[in-house]
């Protein structure tokens, strides 16, 4: 078991101060996250039988911190990945996240908007399993304008999708048109047809699904930007810019549901 004592020491800590300042708080924030999240609560057990001089609100500064959970807005052409599949790739190591965060589901190449990221291996199933009913919203831009039937169709679900059928979701039209910024490389227009943009509601997220389910009732998918995951919405945050989130928006992300 690893002691607590050597740790203070190998911080440069000492037990009479190890509590109670900021500048030790972010010290052993960093240190939880080198050793890991299960040795931190090893610590935790530790501390709390061995230190007679602990007080129960010092053990609760080695409870394992909240997970980190990063929002980020993923710009197009950028792997969802930390190692490119093939040279020249751009991937999310060019954006200077901090050590030991991987994406929370993912975004296709060129689809855009909010990624998340966190450092708990069990936030990506807390937030993704279907059976918990995080919603997804997204921004499409489809060619054609879909009727009122074509949007009942997307919502009921039942879309047989390479061997998935899908759930039903929410769906309609946005008009007006939202303000959103020009993508770069520009949306490649067929000057003949029409478009339009669609919200899109999803408690599940099977591969390029948002595109395929478009495809299927008749109306292409041009451009895709996830906007918000549960009750956090990207607002604000430019393309290739990111923030760790508050404990609070964390809980509206998680308490969320369909």
């Amino acid at each position: 078991m690893i002691s607590i004592k050597f740790i203070c020491k190998l911080e440069g800590l000492t037990p009479n101060i190890a509590f109670g300042l900021d500048e030790n708080h972010r010290v052993l924030s960093e240190t939880r996250r080198r050793i890991g999240r299960k040795n931190w609560a090893r610590i935790g057990q530790e501390l709390g039988k061995n230190w007679a001089c602990a007080s129960a609100a010092d053990v609760g500064w080695w409870k394992p911190p909240p997970a980190m959970v990063i929002a980020f807005h993923k710009p197009y052409g950028v792997l969802c990945q930390f190692t490119p599949d093939q040279p020249g790739q751009r991937t999310l190591a060019e954006f200077g996240f901090p050590p030991g965060v991987y994406p929370v589901g993912r975004l296709d190449l060129d689809s855009e908007g909010l990624l998340l990221l966190s450092d708990e291996a069990g936030f990506n199933h807390r937030l993704l399993d279907p059976g918990a009913g995080h919603l997804r919203t997204y921004r499409v831009q489809v060619e054609g304008i879909p009727p009122p039937e074509v949007l009942e169709r997307l919502a009921r679900g039942g879309l047989r999708i390479q061997g998935h059928v899908t759930r039903p979701c929410q769906a309609r039209l946005l008009d007006p048109e939202p303000d959103v910024v020009p993508r770069d490389p520009p949306v490649r227009f067929r000057k003949s047809i029409p478009t339009a943009w669609l919200e899109l509601r999803l408690t599940e997220g099977k591969n390029r699904q948002v595109r395929r389910m478009t495809a299927a009732v008749g109306f292409p998918t041009l451009r895709l930007i996830r906007t918000a995951i549960g009750g956090f919405a990207a607002d604000g945050l430019a393309a290739g810019s990111w923030r760790v989130l508050t404990p609070g928006e964390i809980g509206e992300i998680l308490r969320n549901r369909s």
